[in-house]
Parts: C-alpha cells; structure tokens; sequence
C-alpha cells in the first residue's frame, strides 16, 4: 500500500512560477550538446529565475571547450564517477531552483518548454511531470519509430506502474530530497527506478502533451537492437530491485517480450511492406537478448557465489 505524501506546502498558485534548475548531464556529447544548451537558454519562462547546470561527467571528447564558451551563461560542474545518476545527482544538490527540470544532451527543448512542463507540480500529490518526446528533425523512419519506443503518454498514462524518462521530467527539488535521489549503482534505468520510489511514497505521475523536447534517436537497424539490448539487460536489475511492487517474475517478463515480438513477426509475414512492424521485430528481439544474457549472467554469479561458499 503506498504512503501518503509528507504534508508540505505546494509551490504557489497556477499564476505563480518558481525558480527552475535545469540539469542536463552529458558524456563525451560534443556533437549534440550545444543544440541543447541554445535550446534552454531560449527559454521563454517568466519564473523567478532560471538556471541551466550541465554536468560532464568526466567527458574525453570536445564537450569541456564547448561547454567553456557558455561559461557565462551556464553553470559547469565535473563529476568523476561513472554514469549519469552520479551526475543528475550532483547536478540536483547543487540546484538553487525550488524545481527541477531535467532532459538529455541529446535533446533540444521548444521554446516554451517549461511553460508547459511546470504547472502541475503546483498540485502536492504530483511527484513528476513527464513531457513529449519526439525524434529531431529532419529524421529518417527508423528515428521516427523511435518516437513508440520513448512514448511518455503511455508510459505516464497506460503502463501499470507508470514510468517517467529524464529526457522530459520535471519535479519539485524538495520531492526528490526527500524521497531520494537517482540510484547511482544503476547505470541504466534510474529514472525508471526513481519513478517506482515516487509512486510507493505516495506520488503520482502526470503527463503533458505540450511540453515537447526533440531526441536524437537510433538511425540504424544495428542501433535500433542495441537500444533494445541495452533496455532488456539494464531493466533486470531495476525490475528485481522493485520485484514486490511490480510483482515481477523473469520468465513472465520474458514472455511478453516474446509475445510482443511475434505479434510484430506476423505483422511482417502479413504486410512485408510493414515497415513498423520490422522496427519492433528489431527492437524486441534485442531487448530479449539483453534481458535473457542479463538472467542468466545472474544466474551464474549467483550458482559461483554458491560454489565459492561450500568450497570454503
């Protein structure tokens, strides 16, 4: 049974905006983050202040010369340790922002973003907001299936849990301090995660249509299975953490990759020009493959553990 939320103030009335921290953590993003970075600072938000805060997250490429350029404008902090919860969380506790809005480097914002985004954390009982995400433009059909791939409206509004993704996510700074922040054992998935804690502490989940942002998607079948690999093998770990909330059982799981997967199959067989179809067939048939290597790569640490004890 979820909590109920701590009693706490709500951020002001409709017509009130807050002061927003923007954080945006990137890795070796040389050739995507300055897109990002125009994008935000063209914000039209009429709030108290807004400031944008990119974490580099020990980058090797160009990102530090570029994000040099905007020093005057931005705030740059460095953070070592691997993995982009290690760097939203820096990110978050240095924020001045009363809420927090996070996307990707890989992402550009519309204008009014923000003025989309924010207003229904004025409600106490919001925990997160969740905008659109939309491939970038100009874009080829592999990208624009993306779009079903990171589809917020049905992760927020139809999954059971619902899910937020942090390439469009909004919360109250207060919210995420007190229920915690991302989960920097988890390279993958933390959002996922911390959207599961915020639902068990009593939180709901809202999504906005207008709030839009623009991802760079996989461009590539190869890309497209990869994306899908990494999704089944990272997921294992956050779906067993959450094992009791999400009733989670692996084989079922499984199993419904695989019913996805030949429901997209036959979609194929019937209609070859189901251009669709073969995307999903791609995508399941990577996240199979990286939820399966990732059981039984489980499995086996668990059966060497078992095996290292009786020895001793």
């Amino acid at each position: 049974m979820p909590l109920s939320p701590p009693s706490q103030e709500a951020p002001g009335g409709a017509e009130e905006r807050l002061s927003v921290s923007v954080i945006v953590a990137v890795f070796n993003g040389a050739a995507s983050i300055e897109p990002c970075i125009r994008s935000i600072l063209d914000q039209d938000y009429l709030g108290e202040r807004m400031e944008l805060i990119v974490v580099d997250n020990a980058s090797t490429d160009e990102t530090a010369v570029i994000l040099d350029r905007y020093k005057s404008d931005i705030r740059v902090l460095q953070v070592s340790r691997p993995g982009s919860a290690a760097a939203r969380n820096a990110g978050i506790r240095a924020a001045r922002g009363q809420l927090i809005a996070l996307t990707d480097a890989d992402c550009i914002v519309d204008r009014d973003w923000l003025t989309h985004l924010l207003p229904p954390l004025t409600d106490e009982t919001v925990g997160i907001v969740g905008g659109r995400i939309l491939a970038r433009r100009p874009c080829n059909r592999i990208e624009l299936f993306g779009e079903r791939i990171h589809d917020h409206r049905r992760a927020i509004e139809e999954f059971i849990p619902p899910y937020a993704a942090t390439g469009n996510w909004a919360s109250r700074a207060s919210v995420i301090h007190r229920v915690g922040l991302f989960d920097e054992t988890l390279l993958r998935g933390q959002d996922v995660d911390l959207a599961y804690r915020m639902q068990q502490s009593g939180y709901r989940l809202v999504y906005s249509s207008e709030a839009k942002v623009y991802h760079l998607n996989e461009r590539s079948f190869g890309g497209l299975f990869r994306e899908g690999f990494v999704h089944g093998h990272h997921n294992l770990r956050v779906h067993r953490k959450h094992q009791a909330f999400l009733r989670y059982r692996p084989w079922t799981y499984m199993a419904s990759i695989l019913r996805r997967l030949g429901r997209n199959a036959v979609g194929c067989l019937r209609n070859p020009e189901s251009f669709e179809s073969l995307c999903a067939v791609v995508f399941e048939s990577g996240k199979l493959v990286g939820h399966l290597t990732g059981e039984l790569g489980r499995r086996f640490r668990s059966w060497r553990a078992e095996r290292g004890r009786a020895v001793r």
